[in-house]
């Protein structure tokens, strides 16, 4: 019996060791040996350890700049960001209203569009002959701001809204029996049970802001420049890999002193809460209501209805401001002078499968990473090493998009003396798509993980199940509730993935972001439409993704709630 049972330890030292050493090899791999060469080409010199460039560029007043630029850029869109996510949160999962599924689903469409489209479409909006060019904010902080709070608003409202859907408020319902009026009820009982998810949400919407590219691009220039235009433009523009190389490492650290912040406040504010089966975790809205309503259509309307409706407006109209359907013909059979090899409908089916691909990547090896980082060891050495695995896993979230293409293109000529050159095939783009799904994936599944109490592992252990069937029978059931979601994210972000995906693409083999962004800055009469048609109809296959995983996620939460029979306590983290 001794030897059965040490056998089946040693089988379970041997499944959590590859739990852990399957997704940091891809990690070493893909991403750490990538962009670690890239940055070491910027600090040697004639095969020397040159560090001057340091001095060099922190020296400099426009570094400076740029810096407290990011940060200044990064802070605003997050505060706004917040300030909109959480009504919407409320709106779309505790209250239940005829299309609530549809508008959850179409709220990801801003997340995953291009940024290079959604600059356009501000740009359009607000730049001569927009509707609100009176307003001169084309180049502006506040244009940069809104920008990148128009895709962040869905991270802040999916990241709280999944959890805040089956938080019980019955301590609410008790406060304001007690007295409290309703505003002092959420302050005090519903806001900090919140306060971990709302911190969860922050920390990842100023990675996403502080790491903008394409918006920054467009909207800013070089007068509101942040870190990662800086280190595009000292790449590309000037070849500068050694003032590249210093910037990057500014934005390591401050992506590695975000995410100490983050667990700092994750540690100090983590609490169980009850969650509730899907069955009761919505009502119908009330007159109450009203205020949060309003400010959530205000958001619709005004932050994600204007530029798509611009956007969708222009797609229909030629450049003497004709209406016509040429620009979405063109699609189909694309003028020879087009930037395009093939018509852009394959260019969807590309995507589509290589974005699978992305997806299938980051759901194996984002379930393990979670199911690893869900534990609680008793060690403080394996605590500390938990919190740095989960460090390691969150860095492609900060890292230039830049910064990881070209780091691909230098190492992937036969890695590990493999005998294939894949900078010559299409494998690196779902490898580098699953690298920016892959920290999406696992905040949405890990949450789920760590609010599994305790108490009910330790009871089926002593009730006789080995770990295998404490996995089966507790956590695997509680985990397809998110799976859906996941996948959504997954696909969805890899489908719109544009920085690093464009450095990787083959001639002929263009997904449909590269090819929207390339028809839009190209001359050729007819293109810039042509571009926008292509946006439109991006957003489009993405929202239907979407939809078909908020279904999944729906089906599969009926089913998580069958098998596990109960609800345990959650912690959200980041």
């Amino acid at each position: 019996m001794a030897a059965a049972q040490r056998g089946g330890g040693a089988w379970v030292v041997a499944a959590w060791t590859l739990a852990v050493a399957l997704p940091l090899a891809f990690l070493l791999l893909f991403f750490v040996w990538p962009v670690v060469s890239l940055i070491a080409t910027g600090f040697v010199t004639d095969g020397r350890v040159d560090l001057s460039g340091v001095p060099e560029v922190f020296g400099a007043a426009r570094t400076w700049r740029v810096i407290g630029q990011t940060l200044a850029q990064a802070s605003l869109a997050t505060i706004v960001s917040v300030a909109l996510g959480v009504p919407a949160a409320y709106v779309l999962y505790r209250l239940d209203f005829p299309g609530r599924a549809l508008l959850q689903g179409l709220m990801t469409v801003p997340f995953v569009l291009p940024t290079v489209v959604v600059g356009v479409a501000f740009s359009a909006l607000l730049g001569p002959g927009g509707p609100l060019a009176a307003l001169e904010l084309e180049r502006s902080l506040l244009a940069v701001v809104v920008a990148l709070a128009f895709f962040n608003v869905t991270v802040v409202a999916r990241t709280v809204g999944s959890f805040w859907a089956r938080l019980d408020e019955s301590g609410n319902r008790a406060a304001q029996v007690l007295g409290a009026s309703p505003v002092r009820a959420w302050l005090t009982v519903t806001l900090p049970a919140l306060g971990p998810a709302l911190a969860s949400a922050a920390a990842l919407v100023f990675l996403f802001c502080s790491t903008s590219f394409g918006i920054v691009l467009i909207l800013g220039g070089r007068e509101f420049a942040n870190v990662e235009t800086e280190i595009y433009r000292m790449t590309v523009q000037f070849l500068d890999l050694r003032g590249a190389a210093v910037l990057s490492l500014a934005q390591f650290a401050l992506v590695g002193l975000v995410l100490v912040v983050s667990s700092r406040l994750r540690d100090a504010g983590e609490r169980a809460v009850q969650l509730l089966p899907d069955g009761q975790r919505s009502r119908r809205p009330a007159l109450r209501d009203v205020p949060l309503l309003i400010v959530f259509a205000a958001t619709i309307l005004l932050l994600h209805a204007a530029p798509i409706l611009t956007l969708v407006l222009r797609s229909l109209r030629t450049g003497a401001g004709d209406w016509t359907l040429g620009n979405y013909a063109a699609l189909v059979r694309p003028p020879p002078e087009f930037p395009v090899q093939g018509s852009v409908l394959s260019a969807i089916w590309l995507s589509c499968r290589i974005a699978f691909v992305a997806a299938l990547i980051a759901m194996v090896l984002g379930g393990l990473i979670a199911l690893v980082l869900s534990r609680r060891p008793a060690s403080p050495a394996a605590r500390r090493g938990q919190r740095l695995f989960d460090g390691v896993v969150m860095l492609p979230l900060g890292v230039s998009a830049v910064t990881l293409g070209f780091g691909l293109l230098l190492t992937m000529h036969r890695p590990l003396g493999i005998g294939l050159d894949l900078r010559t095939s299409a494998a690196l783009i779902p490898i580098a798509q699953a690298l920016v799904a892959l920290p999406l994936v696992v905040r949405v599944l890990l949450p789920v993980l760590r609010g599994i109490d305790p108490a009910l592992r330790f009871a089926a252990t002593t009730l006789g199940a080995g770990p295998g069937a404490v996995l089966r029978t507790i956590d695997l059931p509680l985990l397809g509730r998110s799976a859906g979601l996941a996948l959504g994210f997954a696909f969805a972000a890899s489908l719109g993935e544009f920085g690093a995906t464009s450095f990787l693409v083959r001639p002929g083999e263009q997904t449909l972001p590269v090819v929207v962004a390339e028809l839009i800055g190209h001359q050729t009469p007819g293109a810039y439409g042509a571009g926008l048609a292509g946006a439109v109809v991006l957003g489009m296959v993405t929202a239907a993704a979407m939809l078909g995983a908020e279904r999944l996620r729906l089906d599969r939460s009926a089913g998580g709630s069958r098998a596990s029979g109960s609800w345990a306590g959650s912690r959200v983290e980041f």
